[in-house]
């Protein structure tokens, strides 16, 4: 992996994961795996070690913004667990309903007014209590998840419902590089 530094955010870059680090309820940067960030701002998954950034990809978080309250449409704040991947080995296009596969492929040249869940799913539990676990903000119980969509034009813009989008094939990219039990904070 290389990640492409670019010089203009590169400094905000390293701020941003300084920062996580000094706020993180655990030291992401003691861990042997990789970490996950997702920059709200910059609109961009990078993948951490340590505090070196390694990768990143373009995402798409909710228009609504930060927020962890159930039925807010919002992004949910804080450190995360990728709970559980599901659709390893599926088409890309699988589409996805409640975290099961459809029957369904989705075809880019299809114009479909729907959000789809698509590809793969790396499911999130949060890790905070009040934040982003327990009644009324818990990230997994409001079905935030890091898929694959049909509205890859999208990426770079906060514009889901709460979930990070990602095009389909970057979420096949980083559904490899992710494991079970990885820390993913939102910022």
């Amino acid at each position: 992996m290389s990640f492409q530094k670019n010089p203009q955010s590169s400094k905000r870059l390293f701020q941003v994961i300084g920062q996580t680090l000094d706020k993180a309820p655990v030291k992401l940067d003691t861990f042997d795996r990789p970490w996950w960030l997702v920059d709200v701002f910059e609109q961009r998954l990078i993948l951490v070690q340590g505090r070196e950034p390694q990768d990143s990809w373009s995402v798409s978080t909710a228009a609504a913004g930060l927020d962890n309250r159930q039925d807010s449409g919002g992004t949910p704040p804080g450190l995360h667990r990728i709970a559980r991947k599901i659709g390893e080995g599926s088409p890309v296009g699988t589409v996805f309903s409640s975290r099961e596969p459809t029957g369904e492929t989705w075809q880019p040249h299809q114009e479909l007014p729907d959000d789809l869940i698509l590809t793969r799913i790396l499911t999130l539990r949060g890790a905070e209590p009040g934040l982003n676990l327990g009644p009324g903000v818990d990230t997994e119980e409001r079905y935030i998840y890091l898929h694959g969509t049909n509205h890859e034009d999208g990426l770079g813009e906060p514009v889901s419902h709460g979930c990070v989008r990602l095009a389909n094939a970057d979420v096949c990219q980083v559904f490899d590089l992710a494991a079970e039990g990885d820390h993913l904070v939102i910022v």
